[in-house]
C-alpha cells in the first residue's frame, strides 16, 4: 500500500459496532491507545473487518485542535 497521508498508524481491531447505515471501529494501535473511526456499513463489509484484523487507521486532516483543563 501506498499512500500519501503522513499520518498512517498501524493497529488491530478491537471492536466492531455495525448499525443500519454506518460501523464504528475501535482500533488498538498500542497497548491501551485506541482510536474510533465511523466508517459506512459497506465499506466494512466491503474490507473485511472484523475483530483482530491488522488494518491502518489513515488520518488526513487539515485541522488538530488541543485542548487543556
Amino acid at each position: 500500500m501506498k499512500i500519501s497521508a503522513r499520518n498512517a498508524l498501524k493497529g488491530k481491531v478491537k471492536q466492531v459496532t455495525p448499525g443500519a447505515v454506518n460501523t464504528e471501529v475501535v482500533i488498538e494501535i498500542s497497548p491501551g491507545v485506541e482510536i474510533v473511526s465511523i466508517i459506512t456499513k459497506s465499506s466494512g463489509e466491503s474490507l473485511g473487518i472484523e475483530v483482530g484484523k491488522e488494518l491502518y487507521a489513515i488520518i488526513k486532516s487539515t485541522d488538530v485542535m488541543v485542548a487543556v483543563d
